[in-house]
C-alpha cells in the first residue's frame, strides 16, 4: 500500500494492483485488442479485392494500428484509465500522484505498450514489471502512472453504543464539550482497537477515556471499563447529533409550510 499526502494534508491510502491482477487484466484487453483486429483484417480483406496488394497491406497494417494503439489510447483517455480488461480485473490507471490520467499519459502507455507487449512478444512488460515495487511496465514508468486497486474489501464499520450498565448515567452526562478533534482520535480507536495488541490497546483506552473525561460530566460509575466508557460517550453523541438534525429538519419543514400558507401579496 502506499500513502499520498493531497494539498489540505489528507492521506491517501492507495493499493497499487498485484502483479497478478494487471497480468489478467493485460491479457484480457490483448485478446479483446487482438479479437478486433481480426475482424477488421476480415472487413478490410473482403472490401478492397479489388486494390493493388501495396494498399491492401497498408490498410491491414493500418487495422492493427487502430486495434492495439488508437483504440486503448482513447478509451484510456475517455475513461480516465480503464479498460475492458482492467474493469474486468477491478484496475485503473492512475499518474504516481494518484489523479486521473490524461491523453498525454494514455498515448505514452499506448505507444510503448505496442512495444513491451507486442513486438516483445510481452516479455519486456514482463521482466520490468516483476522488478518493480508498484508491477509498473516501461511504458508507466515513462509515463509516471501506475494500476491501482479499486475492488478492495471494505471492512465493516464499528458503530460505538454505550453498555448496558452506562445507559442511565450516559443519557444524563452533560458530553456538550468534547471537541471534535478527541471525538474523531477516540472514533479512529475503535474502528482500529481489534489490530492492536491487547497491552497497547488497554494503554490506549485508558488514554483516551482520560482525555474524555476532562469534558464529561458527572465521571461515570466506578468500575467503568475505558473503552466502554470510550463506546458510549461517542456512541451518545451520535445519537443527540442526529437528534439535533432530525428537529433542524422538522423546524425547516414547518416553517417551509407556514411560508407556502401565506398570502401572496403584491407591492
Amino acid at each position: 500500500m502506499s500513502s499520498i499526502i493531497t494539498g489540505e494534508a489528507v492521506v491517501l491510502e492507495l493499493r497499487p494492483a498485484s502483479f497478478a491482477s494487471r497480468a489478467l487484466g493485460l491479457i484480457l484487453d490483448v485478446i479483446s485488442q487482438v479479437v478486433l483486429a481480426i475482424l477488421l483484417i476480415i472487413l478490410v480483406s473482403a472490401a478492397a479485392r479489388d486494390l493493388d496488394e501495396a494498399a491492401v497491406r497498408a490498410l491491414i497494417l493500418s487495422s492493427v494500428i487502430f486495434s492495439v494503439i488508437v483504440v486503448p489510447v482513447t478509451v484510456e483517455t475517455l475513461t480516465r484509465g480503464r479498460s475492458l480488461g482492467k474493469l474486468s480485473a477491478g484496475l485503473r490507471i492512475v499518474r504516481d500522484d494518484g489523479g486521473a490520467i490524461r491523453f498525454r499519459h494514455a498515448l505514452i502507455r499506448g505507444v510503448l505498450g505496442f512495444l513491451e507487449i507486442y513486438l516483445t512478444f510481452g516479455g519486456l512488460a514482463i521482466f520490468v514489471a516483476l522488478f518493480n515495487e508498484k508491477s509498473k511496465r516501461l511504458g508507466d514508468i515513462v509515463a509516471g502512472t501506475y494500476s491501482l486497486r479499486q475492488r478492495v474489501s471494505s471492512k465493516p464499520r464499528i458503530m460505538p453504543v454505550a453498555p448496558s450498565y452506562l445507559q442511565a448515567w450516559i443519557a444524563m452526562a452533560d458530553i456538550g464539550r468534547v471537541p471534535d478533534a478527541t471525538a474523531r482520535r477516540a472514533e479512529t480507536f475503535v474502528q482500529q482497537a481489534y489490530l492492536m495488541a491487547p497491552a497497547s490497546r488497554i494503554n490506549m483506552a485508558a488514554s483516551l477515556a482520560s482525555e474524555l473525561a476532562r469534558y464529561v460530566a458527572p465521571p461515570p460509575p466506578a468500575g467503568t471499563i475505558p473503552e466502554d466508557y470510550i463506546g458510549a460517550v461517542l456512541g451518545e453523541r451520535r445519537n443527540r447529533e442526529l437528534a439535533r438534525l432530525r428537529q433542524a429538519e422538522i423546524r425547516n419543514r414547518a416553517t417551509g409550510e407556514r411560508l407556502r400558507k401565506l398570502p401572496f401579496t403584491s407591492s
